[in-house]
């Protein structure tokens, strides 16, 4: 590798201009307004009105980075919910903090979960859970699981802004040792799916046809990235 190629990406440094999480050492984590309202929730504890709480938004949204932010705040455990056993119960008891990933994902034992609230109120500790949506919306069994998912305070994660999905595209290229124009950088925002899933494919696929080019990603390669993620149906990512 050259030295011209391990040069900072300053061309694209303006659209970069967000906050972070640095205080929770999750540097990468930017926050705009898409987000703003679930780390307003990471940041208030452990001040928060009840012992659990809950963040949803869509698949790759950011929620498990978010819940890895409060893990470093709190020294939480976590598990996924879909493998919850009488022993998660002692992993609350002995970290103090809880995190249960993707709820919406199925629950492997309901009563368990239940019984975690329980042991979180009765002995101040504290539970926080991660779902595609809210809680309340979940189909489950067990009625008394049901009152107090819906009684948790959530923070939803919304769909990335224009300024959030544009500084992720630029991390994603930097992430890859390229340095791409702010008007390509604009113009891959405007035509992908406003999801961090369209996002990461689409810096994919267009560093690979940038890499058997030969070529810089421009915007031409840029727009056969993006004819390249289109599936079959004229359907986006």
């Amino acid at each position: 590798m050259t030295a011209a190629a391990s040069d900072p990406p300053t061309p694209v440094q303006l659209v970069l201009d967000l906050p972070h999480l640095a205080a929770f050492g999750l540097e990468d984590f930017l926050i705009s307004q898409s987000n703003a309202q679930a780390v307003a929730l990471i940041e208030r504890w452990p001040g928060w009105p009840q012992p659990g709480a809950a963040i949803c938004g869509p698949v790759g949204a950011g929620k498990s980075h978010l819940a890895q932010a409060w893990r470093v705040r709190s020294g939480a455990a976590e598990i996924a919910a879909a493998s919850l056993s009488e022993s998660s119960v002692g992993l609350l008891e002995s970290s103090g903090a809880l995190i249960v990933e993707d709820i919406d994902r199925g629950i492997a034992d309901e009563r368990v979960l239940f019984h975690i609230f329980n042991v979180a109120r009765e002995k101040g500790l504290f539970v926080l859970v991660t779902s595609a949506q809210a809680p309340g919306g979940l189909s489950i069994a067990l009625p008394d699981l049901r009152s107090r998912l819906r009684a948790l305070p959530i923070a939803v994660i919304e769909a990335p802004d224009d300024a959030l999905l544009q500084a992720v595209l630029v991390k994603l290229f930097a992430d890859r040792q390229l340095a791409v124009d702010p008007q390509v950088i604009s113009y891959i925002a405007l035509h992908i799916e406003r999801s961090m899933a369209a996002a990461r494919k689409a810096v994919a696929v267009a560093d690979a046809l940038a890499l058997s080019k030969k070529s810089k990603v421009t915007r031409a390669v840029a727009a056969e990235a993006l004819a390249a993620c289109v599936v079959p149906g004229g359907e986006g990512l």
